[in-house]
């Protein structure tokens, strides 16, 4: 019996749990148990089966954490139509699997109990505890030589040559602007005054002072209307001048790292259906994986969008895309164009996307606490602003949306597809539905101003959890900003249409400033929401005033009253 290699007892009628009787069997390569009425958790003797290559445990009624597989040799997994929990370990992401059906928990993993390492480490340390000290001190020597010296080239080099000018303000310049209100807050405070708003009070709801947007032009009025006075913020350029005004400026040089084809269908699999992480207006997401552990994303670009198939164009495209740096938007890695093929490689982000959390979250899965949520939109806020404010020109997103904000280990915000205007205005697809502005009845009519109307529609769902289309909803509830935009300065409103995962955990004061903000960004016309700075500054004072009083994401809870804000 432990010299077996294969076992099948797929089709049985077995029922009830399985014993903890694999201990024995490391020789076992191949185990099916599929098309049966088994249950409850896989038993811990399943970490015994160290040659094992193919697992079948579909269509049972196993429960439970998968995470006793996580260290098995498995090439072929298939754990379709059970009744799993848990998160999918890393481990098993690389292999030919099938987990539908199941129970998974969406966003980040809980991290392990203290003091719990891996199998590996825990051999490591102890058969080379005698080592590790001698190791270390030599390893630290050699480090610190090789820094000196890097100093030292480093300095030497500083002197004899100096950084050539850039075209894309770094954050700190970024931080420094911040400091200042903009000449839109000026303007608008002055309106203020001499009446701009008179005309419009019939037709439009105004504000009281307890729900004012918390802008400094604001502070000081006790009711204002809920349009924002026109200010000369530039709107952006065409997306051909865009590109050509950046060609005029500096020669086509791309940053980012060339890869082959070959490369590429190693890492995805060939593009395997298994690869694909997701799928748009502009062509597929896949996930490449590396040897050494490095995990991509690779999107693959329909080779529709481009006028001719110019490998020229998709070139300069990249040289663009690789000048965008900053911390809040996915960095491009690398791009391929070979045989027809044109990819971009980015950083891969392992905790999914804010639709994921909002709209495909399950009972296990923990949702955003109201201060991740404030932190969520000022981050996408920022990353907006860079775009619209900072870089020269200003270019246009247009594709904002949910599914497009990704999150890092620590759920920082990271907006996708930016640099991709270009193929958006090609595309016969609806770009964002539910995200795009009235007045964008095709791409080329999107300006900035449309990009704010779609980051409003994103602290739309931050705010209620809902989709920004919805047909399971009633009628009058299917489109998202014309269901709430009446009652975003409702108070008891407010209150009910709030995301209900938040069970009441937020400030009212906050929740009617955040309401305020969304209210001046989704406004039918465009020349009336604020620029993305103005949005940066309210969020900001949102988050500096929730720092006092919000439970850490990771840590206990309360309910927070008016006075607690």
């Amino acid at each position: 019996m432990t010299d077996l290699e294969y076992l099948n007892l797929g089709h049985n009628q077995l029922n009830n749990q399985l014993s903890d009787m694999f201990g024995k069997l490391s020789k076992l390569k191949e185990l099916d148990l599929s098309y049966n009425s088994l249950s409850g958790n896989l038993p811990q003797s399943f970490q015994s089966l160290s040659s094992l290559k193919k697992l079948n445990l579909e269509n049972n009624q196993f429960s439970g954490p998968i995470n006793v597989l996580a260290d098995l040799p498995l090439k072929d997994l298939n754990v379709e139509n059970n009744q799993f929990t848990g998160w999918i370990p890393e481990e098993l992401e690389d292999i030919d699997s099938e987990t539908g059906g199941n129970s998974w928990s969406s966003g980040p993993a809980p991290p392990p109990p203290p003091g719990a390492k891996h199998h590996a480490n825990q051999h490591s340390t102890k058969n080379n505890d005698g080592k590790s000290v001698k190791s270390g001190v030599a390893i630290a020597g050699i480090a610190l030589g090789v820094l000196v010296v890097i100093g030292i080239l480093i300095a030497l080099f500083s002197r004899r040559k100096s950084p050539p000018p850039s075209h894309f303000l770094d954050e700190e310049r970024i931080s420094q602007r911040r400091s200042f209100t903009p000449l839109a807050s000026r303007e608008l405070s002055q309106d203020l005054h001499t009446g701009i708003c008179k005309d419009f009070k019939d037709n439009s709801r105004s504000l009281d002072s307890s729900a004012s947007i918390d802008i400094k032009s604001l502070q000081n009025s006790s009711s204002s209307c809920l349009k924002h006075a026109p200010s000369d913020f530039k709107q952006s350029y065409d997306d051909n001048e865009f590109a050509n005004r950046l060609n005029a400026r500096r020669s086509t040089s791309v940053r980012a790292i060339s890869y082959s084809l070959a490369d590429l269908q190693l890492a995805t699999g060939n593009f395997a259906t298994g690869r694909l992480l997701g799928e748009g207006s502009i062509g597929r997401v896949y996930r490449a994986k590396y040897a050494d552990g490095k995990v991509l994303a690779v999107k693959k670009i329909d080779s529709s969008l481009f006028q001719g198939g110019r490998v020229e164009e998709f070139v300069q495209i990249v040289s663009n895309i690789s000048r965008l740096h900053h911390s809040n938007i996915a960095e491009l890695i690398g791009h391929c164009s070979e045989q027809g093929h044109n990819m971009l490689v980015y950083e891969y982000f392992r905790n999914g996307s804010l639709h994921e959390f909002l709209h495909m979250s399950d009972d296990y899965s923990k949702p955003l606490t109201w201060n991740t949520r404030i932190r969520i939109a000022l981050g996408t806020a920022r990353a907006v602003e860079y775009l619209h404010e900072v870089c020269s020109p200003s270019s246009v997103h247009k594709n904002i949306k949910s599914s497009n904000i990704l999150f890092d280990a620590e759920l920082n915000p990271h907006l996708s597809d930016c640099g991709l205007a270009t193929f958006h205005q090609r595309t016969s697809q609806n770009l964002g539905v539910g995200y795009n502005a009235p007045e964008c009845t095709k791409p080329s009519a999107y300006t900035v101003r449309s990009d704010v109307y779609s980051f409003g529609v994103v602290m739309l769902e931050l705010l209620t959890g809902r989709m920004p289309l919805d047909s399971s909803k009633p009628k009058p509830e299917q489109c998202l900003v014309r269901w709430a935009t009446p009652q975003l300065h409702d108070i008891d409103a407010l209150g009910k249409m709030v995301d209900p995962a938040l069970r009441g955990l937020y400030p009212p004061k906050s929740l009617s400033r955040f309401a305020d903000i969304i209210a001046l960004c989704v406004q039918l016309e465009p020349e009336f929401r604020p620029p993305m700075s103005e949005v940066v500054q309210s969020l900001m004072r949102l988050v500096q005033r929730s720092s006092f009083n919000y439970r850490d994401d990771f840590g206990g809870s309360r309910r927070m009253d008016d006075h607690d804000y």
